[in-house]
């Protein structure tokens, strides 16, 4: 087995829609520059993904210089939209968190309407280092995080996968495999590492920069939908329910807090601290 290195980055400007792939990506303390700080929400504020709108993952937000986004998806003309001004915020709940966010003009929320078939909200989280606390049974003190479901973020392994698709090989539903990593949107895909060797991580550096490895990152519907074509299947989530199910939660990939703020690229080495 060779030394462990960063094979890709992923950063998603839309929460649950498709994201970039960089060579290099800015750490920040909420998480990769530019990842999931723009969020739609339904009428009461609560906040959507594709657990609900698998359609979304059709949807695409390319990230422009300054934070906005150019809209495009299947059968709607593509929309720019700028970063609002911070003048009006407005309460949204991701989970269990109430968070400020500043609503989008209402040509966004039409252009998402209209595609979504459901009267929907785009807003953006404008100050990511105050609004929304990681949750404190696993951060410091003043730790925040992104629209993320709840870490900053989210790391993969290439081995991992491979060993999760021979399993879904010897299961019930073979023909669904083998199943790509965009599956399970992470931030960091490192390869190099034996099959589930993050499981027992709980510090690592990535290129000069450290990271707590907080917690298993339970899987949902989500990774059942192909991000090319909105279907949904059964795996990846039959096999994790037979063999990668910790409490009540089917695990693939561990949650990241940066302890420190910079740069990551591909090929970069990972380093097992503890």
């Amino acid at each position: 087995m060779g030394r462990p290195v960063v094979e890709s980055l992923h950063f998603y400007p839309l929460k649950a829609a498709r994201g970039h792939a960089p060579r290099e990506a800015v750490v920040e303390p909420w998480g990769l520059a530019g990842d999931r700080r723009w969020l739609l929400v339904d009428d009461a504020g609560r906040f959507l993904t594709q657990r609900a709108h698998p359609r979304l993952a059709l949807a695409a937000a390319e990230a422009l210089p300054g934070g906005g986004l150019r809209l495009s998806a299947p059968g709607r003309e593509p929309l720019t939209v700028a970063v609002p001004e911070p003048l009006l915020t407005v309460p949204v709940e991701v989970w269990r968190d109430k968070v400020d966010a500043v609503p989008a003009d209402a040509a966004a929320h039409a252009w998402f309407s209209a595609y979504l078939g459901t009267d929907v909200r785009l807003v953006h989280l404008d100050d990511p280092a105050r609004r929304r606390p990681v949750d404190p049974e696993y951060a410091e003190p003043g730790e925040t995080v992104s629209f993320a479901d709840g870490f900053p973020l989210l790391i993969t392994t290439t081995a991992s996968l491979d060993a999760l698709n021979a399993l879904i090989a010897q299961g019930r539903h073979p023909h669904e495999g083998p199943l790509p990593m965009n599956r399970f949107r992470p931030n960091v895909v490192v390869s190099g590492t034996d099959p589930w060797a993050e499981d027992d991580w709980t510090r690592i550096a990535i290129g000069e920069l450290t990271f707590r490895v907080v917690k298993m990152c339970g899987r949902c519907v989500v990774t059942t939908t192909d991000q090319e074509s909105a279907a949904r299947g059964k795996e990846p989530l039959m096999s994790l329910a037979r063999h990668r199910r910790i409490g009540d939660k089917l695990v693939f990939g561990q949650n990241l807090v940066p302890e420190a703020t910079g740069t990551i690229r591909i090929g970069d080495p990972l380093e097992i601290l503890e």
